[in-house]
């Protein structure tokens, strides 16, 4: 759900996105630690609604970072980002932690690190008007800056096949098709920048 229907969504819209529209994406910092794996998304054996959650918003942000390329790949004046609220109480978010947290988590409203809503739809707001994001795209912000996601949610490779497997579940035509050449283009440059990520966490 968090992301088979933004993606169906954005989708039907595409055509009608006039030039200048950014597509703002909800993700979130629980994105990180975990990846997806496309041949068991339906699986139910050991299902934690966590890690289920965990990896929807991996997926969200992968979804985001494709689609801007994609969009750019086509020429298209549109940006896609995607975005980290905060955790803010009343949204539904604790409800997804693991059982003792989750119940604790009603007294979690005083904390620092905790949102208010109007913080949280801030970086939402300042993505979808302010100007000097306008020809940012397939980027993930947090805090009103941009913010360097995991190394999984970078991942060209796995941002692809999310996008190929999504429209086949939904049985829908592949928004926005890439060609074979430039498949194999953002593969090699996925496995570049994946090299250098991991080379300045050893140094």
């Amino acid at each position: 759900m968090n992301h088979l229907s933004p993606y169906q969504l954005t989708a039907e819209l595409l055509d009608d996105l006039a030039d200048g529209a950014r597509v703002v994406t909800t993700a979130s910092e629980a994105h990180r630690g975990d990846r997806i794996d496309l041949d068991a998304v339906t699986a139910l054996d050991d299902f934690s609604s966590w890690r289920a959650y965990q990896r929807s918003k991996l997926a969200n942000v992968q979804f985001a970072a494709e689609l801007g390329r994609r969009l750019r790949d086509h020429d298209r004046d549109v940006t896609s980002n995607s975005f980290h609220p905060g955790a803010i109480p009343g949204s539904g978010f604790f409800r997804h932690l693991p059982g003792p947290l989750s119940k604790a988590a009603g007294g979690l409203g005083k904390l620092p690190f905790v949102t208010t809503p109007a913080d949280g739809a801030a970086t939402a707001v300042y993505l979808a008007v302010a100007d000097d994001v306008a020809d940012t795209t397939g980027r993930y912000f947090a805090d009103l800056r941009e913010k360097k996601p995991s190394t999984e949610a970078q991942d060209p490779r796995a941002q692809r096949e999310l996008w190929e497997r999504s429209a086949g579940l939904l049985g829908i035509d592949e928004p926005l098709a890439a060609d074979g050449a430039d498949a194999a283009a953002e593969d090699a440059t996925g496995a570049t920048a994946a090299a250098d990520d991991a080379e300045a966490t050893a140094e």
